[in-house]
This record gives C-alpha cells, structure tokens and sequence, in this order.
C-alpha cells in the first residue's frame, strides 16, 4: 500500500508536535484502518460482510492495545514519548465494548499511527504493521 498517494501534509513538524495528542490519534484510526482493509482486500477473496468482520479483528480497541504492547520494547524513544503522550491525553469518552486500559492503549497505537503519518514516516507504519499485526 502507497501510503505517499494520500492528501499530502502541509504541517510543519513543530505544529505536528504541538497537535492534541487526540488528533494524532484521529487520524490514526483512518490510516490504520484503511491499511488493514486494504491488505485484507488484496490478500483474500472475501465478500464485503467477511471483509467487516476480518478488519474488526485487527482495529477493536482490544486488539489494537495488545498490539502495541507485544512491540512497545521495540519503539524508539521518541515514538514512546508519542505513545505515552496519546495513552494519558484526556479522553472524556466512554469505550463501549473494552474497558479503559484497553482503551488507553489503543488511543496510544492510534496516536503513533498517526503522529507517524503526520510526519511523514510512512516506511515505519508500514513496518509496524506488516512485522508486528499482519505477520
């Protein structure tokens, strides 16, 4: 997937980091859910429903939290500073089929996934998620 090819970002670094860590994370449940529909839709022959059900699979906050924790260990120092950052942002929100910490921790994967986007570090998203999600 060609990450590149999407509306290009016209932010500056210091206005990415200066971002809600929320936004961050906004944005990275578009990405990252586009990329797992994306993978699903070019490596199986399911129809739309079993395509639904598949990607629920990898974007439920459950699943998105246990992902970041197998890989945590693995992220650089200031990915782990994004990742903190969006795990204690305050969120007024309830989660409705997982409890806080897994939403905590989802909130934080969305966060990286999208402060990576933001800042153009397509070639890391895609290397967390083909080494670490859809291995």
């Amino acid at each position: 997937m060609n990450i590149e090819e999407f509306m290009p970002i016209k932010k500056e670094l210091q206005d990415i980091n200066q971002m809600p860590p929320l936004v961050w994370a906004y944005i990275g449940d578009c990405i990252y859910e586009l990329y797992i529909r994306t993978y699903l839709v070019e490596t199986t022959k399911l129809n739309p429903h079993r395509l639904h059900i598949e990607t629920i699979k990898y974007v439920k906050a459950g699943a998105q939290a246990n992902f970041l924790k197998s890989f945590y260990e693995d992220l650089t120092d200031e990915e782990k500073d994004i990742v903190r950052r969006a795990r204690n942002a305050n969120n007024h929100h309830l989660p409705k089929n997982s409890n806080i910490e897994e939403y905590t921790y989802s909130t934080a994967f969305e966060g990286l996934i999208g402060y990576l986007y933001l800042t153009k570090k397509y070639e890391r998203i895609k290397e967390i998620i083909e080494k670490y999600i859809i291995n």
